[in-house]
């Protein structure tokens, strides 16, 4: 990894800690976040998994941001400057549709929409590459809105849009009164 990389990766991990270790109680030299095998971060918290803590974690040349929650989060940042990228991989991230509701002539809306995007495919932790951004639809922009049980922010941040999305996992399946395994009447 170049050394200006790595340490936008560094950045992005000791905010991490920072905020594992004050939800959690923790001195930050106890708190380590780890990659599972996919990539995505986890954390450890004095040699024990946590994985009631969810973590996320994004950086630029000159942004940091991580989020942490109880369930699956995903968080994004991409810079304005960003939008002639996001535009020329803009057919393979986003559906006909999303393109329309996008348009091409914001790059705030461009940076926003890449963001909201890639914070969903991390909080669902299916990467951004292959078909896991196609499966992620936007719906709406103001708010952000994405299909499916996810809801999402979207701040403007300086030179760049940071996007929050919250991944809710499906409600547990009610069992019904006869097949619990309660006395019978």
């Amino acid at each position: 990894m170049p050394a200006w990389r790595q340490a936008e990766w560094v950045a992005g991990r000791v905010l991490a800690k920072r905020l594992v270790g004050e939800a959690v109680g923790a001195p930050e030299d106890d708190v380590e976040i780890l990659p599972r095998d996919d990539g995505s971060p986890y954390v450890v918290v004095g040699g024990s998994p946590m994985p009631a803590v969810n973590v996320s974690i994004s950086h630029t040349a000159s942004h940091v941001a991580a989020a942490l929650a109880p369930e699956p989060v995903g968080v994004d940042l991409c810079e304005t400057e960003s939008a002639a990228a996001v535009r020329r991989v803009g057919d393979h991230a986003f559906s006909p549709a999303e393109l329309a509701l996008i348009g091409t002539d914001r790059p705030d809306v461009l940076a926003g929409a890449w963001a909201l995007k890639e914070a969903a495919v991390k909080a669902d932790r299916s990467g951004i590459f292959g078909d896991a951004p196609r499966r992620v639809r936007i719906t709406g922009l103001e708010p952000p809105l994405l299909a499916g049980r996810r809801r999402a922010m979207l701040w403007q941040a300086g030179d760049a849009v940071l996007a929050l999305v919250l991944a809710h996992p499906a409600p547990a399946p009610s069992v019904p009164p006869a097949l619990s395994s309660g006395p019978a009447d």
